[in-house]
């Protein structure tokens, strides 16, 4: 295989994250507008359990699956790579049926000992998607393994738009039914996506497939492929899907702790879906940025690593550390320094539960930091093909959102917010932990003074410039126009800082789609 980075790849899989969590926004907010807190609640009732079920098949098995087809590739074993394909869509076709009779014929059960059963219709509603989710995730694997992330990146585009079309379509039709109904049809959205992602798929794959040496020896059967995936994929979904399990905390613990400090069952959902249906969903896009890179640097680290390249596994290492780093910094920074105009910005209708959640988007953002971290190294963990080591580690860090939560959200001055902030330690764990094993594994020497103190240089600069520009204006041309000046404001600052004090070199800017044009554009404006 071409000797590369993961940058290029991470790059494509960020940019269409970046705008699949703006498209799930766009989404997300006027149906927190149309169907408020209590339908939020009944949303993210579902949601969260679904999430944690889907991940095996949109995180962890893509990530399996590519690292499984690169170290094959990279050994020049290219039948035995696509027969890694063939046996991943016949095991994830039955994980597929399985999850989706699970949650259909049980979803009364399950809802009623983690929430209001207002929410059964919707749990029911999204679990079509697990038929279809599955098979894509063969797919997006193969063709990361390949170290192509073009089809993934365009399949979740697909996938989203049809998503956003048709589950906010329902969610009016049905809100003057009820809003169980609504709710029930927009999570309904989310069964539809999948489908359309996976008929593009299949399209590009019959029109991409690579021809196969059919004289070529292959030394393993599908029953052990089988073996090895579920072996792989069990852990590496574990530990590549931080903020679904910490999710899974809030839901097993929030609205009973806070109905044990006083507050009614309605209150307590709302509360609820304001943490995770309002505040939540803008972690979601560092998020993604922080999984893309993640997913991104596994089949990139495997490669290398089956290759023997000391090398480009430094290479790689070091880069995932600093990208995470470059994108975690100014995330966190900028959304502590505006949050409450943020949540305003984006729930216009509902101004008392934005503020109000505003607080919990704040805790939740002092820990992005080491969100983004976290994934990356849990990338390269499995690269490395040490994924029970990111099991072990996040749950530590389960295990401190566990304590944390049920103590925090106990003081009732804090209430919601101590669930968020329960969340941002767990972060803070996973990360340093996962930093702390890569760095034993693999014996890389980490270089801290580029790596990370030129990023938080760059992104005080930035919290200065965006606070006094929003404090100046905010009163003068409105929340809105100052929001957004603001962060744009805050994006020119501390780019053009990293790169005058060469927080990133022009090598690496290369290796970035269209760097060329990135780097004459930062000499012509004497930056670089």
């Amino acid at each position: 295989m071409e000797k590369k980075t993961f940058v290029k790849g991470a790059v494509i899989l960020g940019i269409a994250g970046l705008i699949v969590q703006i498209m799930g926004a766009v989404f997300r907010i006027p149906l927190a507008n149309i169907i408020g807190p209590k339908g939020m609640g009944y949303f993210q009732t579902a949601y969260p359990i679904y999430v944690f079920l889907l991940v095996f098949s949109t995180n962890g098995a893509p990530a399996a699956i590519s690292k499984m087809t690169a170290e094959r590739l990279a050994l020049g074993k290219k039948r035995e790579a696509h027969l890694v394909f063939k046996s991943s869509f016949i095991l994830m076709a039955i994980i597929g049926a399985v999850a989706f009779l699970l949650i259909f014929f049980f979803a009364e059960g399950i809802v009623s000992q983690v929430g209001d059963k207002g929410a059964v219709l919707a749990m029911k509603a999204i679990s079509p998607a697990l038929l279809f989710v599955p098979i894509m995730s063969v797919y997006r694997g193969y063709f990361q393994g390949m170290q192509n992330m073009v089809p993934t990146a365009s399949s979740q585009l697909i996938e989203q738009g049809v998503r956003v079309i048709v589950g906010l379509s329902l969610a009016i039709i049905l809100v003057n039914k009820s809003i169980s109904w609504a709710a029930a049809g927009a999570t309904l959205g989310t069964s539809v996506g999948p489908v359309a992602g996976v008929l593009f798929l299949m399209i590009l794959y019959q029109l991409k497939h690579p021809v196969i040496d059919s004289e070529e020896r292959i030394t393993e059967s599908k029953g052990r492929i089988i073996l090895t995936l579920l072996k792989i994929s069990v852990p590496v979904t574990i530990g590549i899907s931080i903020i679904p399990i910490i999710n899974i905390g809030d839901l097993l613990i929030v609205m009973n702790r806070l109905k044990a400090i006083g507050f009614t069952m309605e209150q307590a959902n709302m509360m609820y879906g304001q943490l995770t249906g309002m505040a939540g969903p803008i972690i979601n896009i560092p998020m993604a940025m922080a999984l893309s890179m993640a997913l991104a640097i596994v089949p990139a680290v495997a490669s290398a690593s089956a290759a023997g390249d000391k090398e480009l596994l430094s290479k790689n290492i070091g880069l995932g550390f600093r990208t995470a780093m470059i994108v975690g910094v100014p995330t966190s920074l900028g959304l502590i320094l505006l949050a409450e105009p943020i949540m305003l910005l984006l729930y216009p209708m509902e101004k008392e539960s934005a503020i109000y959640a505003s607080g919990s988007l704040a805790f939740l953002a002092a820990g992005v930091i080491f969100l983004c971290v976290a994934q990356t190294m849990a990338g390269i963990l499995q690269g490395l093909g040490r994924p029970g080591t990111a099991v072990f580690t996040l749950g530590v860090s389960f295990l401190v959102k566990i304590i944390f939560t049920w103590i925090l959200t106990g003081v009732e001055t804090l209430n919601i917010e101590g669930a968020a902030l329960g969340s941002s330690l767990a972060f803070f764990t996973v990360g340093i932990l996962n930093y702390y094993m890569v760095k034993r594994i693999s014996g890389f020497a980490f270089e801290w003074r580029v790596s990370a103190v030129k990023p938080i240089i760059s992104g005080i600069a930035m919290f200065i410039a965006a606070g006094i520009f929003y404090n100046v204006f905010g009163g003068i041309i409105g929340n809105a126009p100052s929001v957004l000046l603001a962060v744009l404001l805050g994006a020119l600052i501390y780019t053009a800082v990293l790169v005058k004090i060469k927080g990133i070199t022009e090598k690496e800017l290369a290796a970035f789609p269209k760097g060329n044009v990135i780097l004459r554009f930062l000499k012509a404006m004497k930056l670089m």
